[in-house]
């Protein structure tokens, strides 16, 4: 399947926004669920967390700058939950139904993923094997949230399209991108 592009919108109203911009792309090919996300502008704005170690599973990466994708099968309500952090960190949640039954997916022990820094972008590319969780056939919808920290501690939040009143990545109608 062809990559599809995007473009992440900032939640209005929250912290005072960085001179930037969040974009990539999407694809499934088969069993894998092709991601990229490019951060881009003026990255000394941002509070990007540093490395404290080899990458690892971890909780609470939502809590500063944090990338995530969101996935489920079409009319069912459950889902996943991706988390994805600069610091090569991350976690895979699975959910009975809307921010119901949080557990970690055993199906992944390890999530490699690729971080590149530069002077003006923050670059990061998943290849995440959905397979081991729905089989390929199975038609997925599809969120692509971040969680973007300010210097000064400020959040400010990311998606595709924000269809609530808050900030809420979970919603099912914000599962947009059908693939």
């Amino acid at each position: 399947m062809k990559a599809r592009s995007f473009a992440l919108r900032p939640f209005p109203g929250t912290a005072p926004l960085p001179a930037c911009r969040l974009t990539g792309s999407v694809a499934r090919h088969h069993g894998t669920l092709a991601l990229s996300y490019a951060l881009h502008g003026s990255l000394a704005e941002l509070a990007l967390p540093a490395p404290v170690g080899p990458p690892a599973r971890r909780h609470g990466l939502w809590q500063t700058t944090c990338f995530e994708v969101f996935f489920g099968v079409r009319e069912a309500p459950g889902y996943w939950e991706v988390n994805l952090s600069p610091t090569g960190d991350w976690n895979v949640y699975r959910f009975a139904g809307y921010r119901q039954g949080m557990a970690e997916e055993t199906a992944f022990t390890a999530l490699p993923f690729s971080v590149q820094t530069r002077p003006d972008s923050l670059l990061l590319d998943l290849q995440l094997d959905v397979a081991r969780l729905v089989p390929a056939a199975q038609p997925l919808e599809v969120s692509i949230a971040a969680v973007v920290q300010l210097k000064g501690g400020g959040l400010t939040y990311w998606a595709l399209t924000h269809p609530g009143p808050q900030a809420d990545f979970h919603r099912r109608d914000s599962f947009v991108v059908k693939l």
